[in-house]
């Protein structure tokens, strides 16, 4: 016999048994993720979401789909993926433009980028470089900074507040150059400009410039990292020539709303380090002309770290290019 207090008590609790296999104990993810790109296809963050992403996907036996919103210099998909459901099923790639250089150059964001995301982890650098028209005469750094003190200079990047214009900012600054900027509508646009020798040079991500070396229309003076590319093993860096302490790099990262519960974020985590610690997946980003991140900037906790020492010294790279928020 079933007393009445016990079926009393089974029926009441009945409507929440049913509901906590799907709520309390469904596995994640048990659909396909969106990861939002701000930017548009071809790029180095497109790249990044689409090789990361493949990878990343067969681990966690989900698809992960590639999602374009542009605009507004990375801040319209940022925004977009800041105020999405915080439920691991819509991820941010994540780079220089909307996390670190649009604070200090756009008046008006809609998303805070460091309190808005949580860390997933860094998956690529590309380290920029300071490329020029091989009709330009100087063969190092050091002639070129001797140049631009007798005869103009003009340096492309990616755009008025991009990362490279921060970078090359940062290096007239750095080497008392005098290097006159000149922006363009992202890396791949100032490449016609280069090779026909429009302009000087360009201040840019090794991975754009690098399908264009060895064609004898460019030549790259100078890595702005810690380390020889492996990819032009004869291109001294930056820090080799004189220019003390200089690196810079575009980065890409994965990131999810702020409030993703921290098991979801391990979870993607782990996938992410798997899937960045692939021999193939290592290959394709050593092939672009990135270089391949440490492991401690993999985690969650190693890119927001880094993000927030990005923050820092883009502030300063700001003042010294003379931006401020418009």
């Amino acid at each position: 016999m079933i007393s009445r207090r016990t079926l009393l008590t089974a029926l009441a609790a009945a409507p929440l048994a049913s509901a906590l296999p799907r709520a309390a104990f469904a596995a994640y993810p048990d659909k396909p993720i969106r990861l939002i790109v701000p930017f548009a296809a071809g790029g180095n963050a497109d790249f990044v979401a689409r090789v990361t992403g493949e990878a990343m996907a067969q681990i966690l036996g989900q698809p992960i789909v590639v999602d374009y919103r542009t605009g507004a210099g990375g801040s319209l998909g940022a925004d977009m993926a800041a105020h999405s459901a915080p439920d691991g099923y819509t991820l941010f790639t994540g780079s220089n433009g909307p996390l670190t250089v649009n604070p200090f150059v756009q008046a008006k964001l809609n998303y805070d980028p460091i309190k808005d995301f949580v860390a997933i982890g860094l998956a690529n650098l590309a380290p920029h470089c300071l490329a020029v028209n091989e009709a330009v005469p100087a063969k190092n750094l050091q002639e070129l900074i001797a140049l631009s003190k007798v005869k103009p200079v003009n340096v492309g990047t990616s755009g008025a507040g991009s990362a490279s214009h921060m970078t090359l900012a940062r290096f007239n600054a750095a080497t008392s150059a005098n290097i006159t900027h000149v922006p363009y509508r992202g890396g791949g646009a100032l490449i016609p400009d280069l090779l026909s020798g429009s302009i000087t040079g360009a201040m840019t991500e090794l991975s754009t410039v690098l399908p264009q070396v060895g064609g004898g229309k460019v030549r790259i003076l100078g890595v702005a990292w810690s380390k020889r590319s492996p990819q032009l093993p004869d291109v001294p860096t930056m820090i080799e020539q004189g220019v003390k302490d200089f690196t810079a790099a575009s980065y890409v990262g994965i990131l999810a709303p702020a409030a993703t519960p921290p098991d979801i974020v391990k979870t993607l985590e782990a996938a992410l380090v798997k899937a960045l610690n692939q021999k193939d997946l290592q290959q394709k980003m050593l092939v672009s002309g990135a270089e391949l991140v440490p492991d401690e900037l993999m985690t969650s906790k190693g890119f927001s770290d880094y993000i927030k020492k990005e923050f820092d010294l883009t502030r300063e790279a700001a003042k010294l290019a003379g931006l401020s928020p418009s």
